[in-house]
C-alpha cells in the first residue's frame, strides 16, 4: 500500500455547534485548510470532522472549511480528495466504505486507495453491535447459533444497505461461526431499526450509536458488540468472544484522515503531529465518546495498516459470499 508514514439529537446539537470552524482569526496570508466530509451533517462522523477543524483552526491560525460531500457510499468525497492538489490544504475524513470496501464491488472506481492516498492520521472507531428487539427470544449470541443451525438461511438480519459495513459485518459473522443467515438491506440505520422493533425482521448489525438510544429506552438489546473490550454504554453488553468464544470478529470500523497521496512529507508530518495533540487531548476524548465513537489516536503508521488489513478482511469476506454491489 503506497501510504505514506508519518508522524472522527446530541451528535445533531454537536455537529451544528461547529459549523464554523475557523475558531481563530486567520494571518492575512493563511490559505484554508478543507477537510472534506463523506456524510451530511449532523452524524458521528460529521461530529468528529467539526470538532476536529475548530481545533486545528486554533492550533494551526488557518480557516478550516468543512465540506460536506455525500453520496455514493462516500466515492464522491473520496474522488473529490484523491483529484485536488496534494499541496497539504485537502483532507478526507475517511471510513472503510469507499476505501476498504468499494474496491471490491466497484471495478470503476475513479480512483485507487493504494495509489492516490496518503494516511494522515487515526482518529476513532465507530463500533458495531449484533441487536435484538426486547421481546426477542434470544437471549444470547448462542441462541442465535443454535437456531441459525437448526434452521440454514431462515435466520435474518438488517444491514444499513448492501455492501455496507453494516452487511459486512453480519456475513463476517456468519462466516466465521459457520452458519447461514438471511441478508435483509435497509437504506439506513433508521428502516433497519424500525423493522427490527416491529419484528420484520430477527436481527440488526449497526452501530452502538444507532441502537443505544433503543437499548436505553428499553425497546432493545445488544447480544454483543463487534470490539477488543466491552463498551462503556449499551449496559454492559460483551464482545462478541466473550459472547460465543468467536475470535476473529473484532472489526474496526475507523474513522481517519487522509491526504492526495503526493503531498508533502514535511505537510503530512506537521497535519499529523498537531491532529494527534488534538487527538491526545482528555476534552477530545470526550468529544468522541459523547457522539458514540472510541478514540484510537494514532498516526499515518497506525492508520495505513489499519486500511492494508481491512482491505484484505473485506476482500475475503466479499470473495466468500460472493457479495456483488446492486
Amino acid at each position: 500500500m503506497k501510504f505514506r508514514y508519518a508522524p472522527l439529537a446530541l451528535v445533531a446539537a454537536l455537529a451544528l455547534s461547529l459549523t464554523a470552524a475557523s475558531a481563530q482569526t486567520p494571518t492575512a496570508d493563511a490559505k484554508a485548510l478543507h477537510i472534506v466530509i463523506p456524510f451530511t451533517v449532523g452524524g458521528a462522523q460529521d461530529a468528529i470532522g467539526r470538532y476536529l477543524g475548530n481545533k486545528l483552526a486554533t492550533r494551526l491560525g488557518v480557516p478550516v472549511i468543512i465540506d460536506n460531500k455525500a453520496g455514493a457510499g462516500g466515492v464522491i468525497a473520496a474522488d473529490a480528495v484523491a483529484k485536488s492538489l496534494p499541496d497539504g490544504n485537502t483532507l478526507l475524513l475517511a471510513t472503510g466504505g469507499a476505501i476498504s470496501i468499494a474496491p471490491h464491488l466497484n471495478p470503476k472506481l475513479p480512483y485507487d486507495v493504494k495509489r492516490d492516498f496518503t494516511a494522515v492520521a487515526m482518529l476513532a472507531d465507530t463500533p458495531m453491535t449484533l441487536g435484538v428487539r426486547s421481546q426477542s427470544p434470544y437471549t444470547s449470541v448462542a441462541d442465535v447459533l443454535r437456531d441459525a443451525k437448526a434452521r440454514p438461511g431462515q435466520v435474518t438480519f438488517a444491514s444499513t444497505g448492501n455492501g455496507t459495513v453494516s452487511h459486512l459485518t453480519g456475513e463476517l459473522f456468519a462466516q466465521t461461526a459457520g452458519v447461514q443467515l438471511l441478508h435483509v438491506p435497509y437504506r439506513g440505520a433508521g428502516p433497519a431499526m424500525t423493522d427490527l422493533l416491529g419484528g420484520q425482521v430477527a436481527l440488526v448489525v449497526t452501530s452502538a450509536t444507532s441502537i443505544d438510544p433503543m437499548v436505553e429506552g428499553g425497546k432493545a438489546r445488544v447480544l454483543a458488540s463487534f470490539t477488543s473490550g466491552r463498551m462503556p454504554t449499551l449496559r454492559g453488553a460483551p464482545t462478541m468472544n466473550e459472547a460465543a468464544g468467536i475470535k476473529g470478529l473484532e472489526v474496526p470500523v475507523w474513522v481517519g484522515l487522509l491526504a492526495p497521496s503526493k503531498t508533502p512529507a514535511a505537510q503530512v508530518e506537521k497535519l499529523s503531529a498537531e491532529i494527534l495533540a488534538i487527538c491526545n487531548m482528555p476534552e477530545t476524548r470526550a468529544h468522541f465518546r459523547a457522539v458514540g465513537a472510541v478514540p484510537t489516536c494514532g498516526g499515518s503508521k497506525e492508520l495505513a495498516k489499519v486500511v492494508t488489513d481491512d482491505l484484505q478482511r473485506w476482500s475475503k469476506v466479499i470473495r466468500q459470499g460472493n457479495i456483488k454491489a446492486e
